[in-house]
């Protein structure tokens, strides 16, 4: 199996985790792709940790599990790699451009946020086709887990935004008070009108980077 994680990322986790564990979360992972139809593409599943080294992290979202239909997960969390949007991700965009000011693209690919320092981590990294959660499992709730409390111990100030309850419930393992943390409903259409739209993410990410002597993100896609 080709599973690409960055020598950075690699060094960094070694340690973190027992070897029992890496050997059962790989053992599962070959079978799942052996025997299911798995999203994303096996060399995707640390997409976004490979696209942003842990030095360049400004800027953390925290999805769910990658999107389930075919040519659309691309291993960051609300990215769609065939260019039609979802609706949460439609909601992401109407959301920065009304907080910003700013006019989005068609793309839907958030490479661009990445390659900035945004890491775009979803909470389980792969999804069996047409089964949402269906890898909702312990065995990524660790890895991610473990993610968050490495990207929680940094000197350098990291904003985190959690939207929904989900990704909420990573707040406990952030308590480093040079970080920050904001937190709305889910962009998803069932609960964007109801503390997601105008909560002014964005904005308020950029001017607490700028405060921090740190490059705003430039959300435009």
């Amino acid at each position: 199996m080709n599973y690409v994680l960055s020598k950075d990322w690699s060094e960094i986790l070694k340690n973190r985790f027992p070897y029992e564990y890496k050997k059962n979360l790989f053992s599962w992972l070959e079978n799942e792709y052996n025997n299911n139809t798995v999203y994303p593409p096996k060399e995707k599943i640390f997409n976004a940790l490979n696209l942003v080294p842990l030095k360049n992290v400004k800027v953390v979202i925290i999805g769910q599990d990658p999107y389930h239909i075919k040519g659309q997960a691309d291993g960051l969390a609300f990215s769609c790699h065939n260019g039609t949007p979802q609706p949460s991700l439609k909601n992401i965009f109407k959301e920065i451009s009304d907080d910003l000011g700013i006019s989005m693209s068609s793309s839907t690919d958030l490479t661009p946020w990445a390659n900035q320092g945004v890491l775009l981590l979803n909470t389980s990294l792969t999804v069996i086709e047409h089964k949402p959660s269906s890898h909702s499992n312990e065995l990524w709730h660790t890895f991610t887990r473990e993610i968050v409390k490495i990207l929680n111990e940094q000197d350098t100030p990291i904003v985190f935004m959690l939207w929904g309850n989900h990704a909420k419930s990573f707040i406990p393992f952030l308590n480093n008070p040079k970080h920050l943390i904001l937190t709305a409903n889910h962009p998803s259409p069932f609960s964007a009108y109801s503390g997601f739209f105008g909560c002014k993410h964005f904005s308020k990410c950029n001017k607490f980077l700028i405060d921090n002597g740190l490059s705003p993100i430039d959300w435009k896609i």
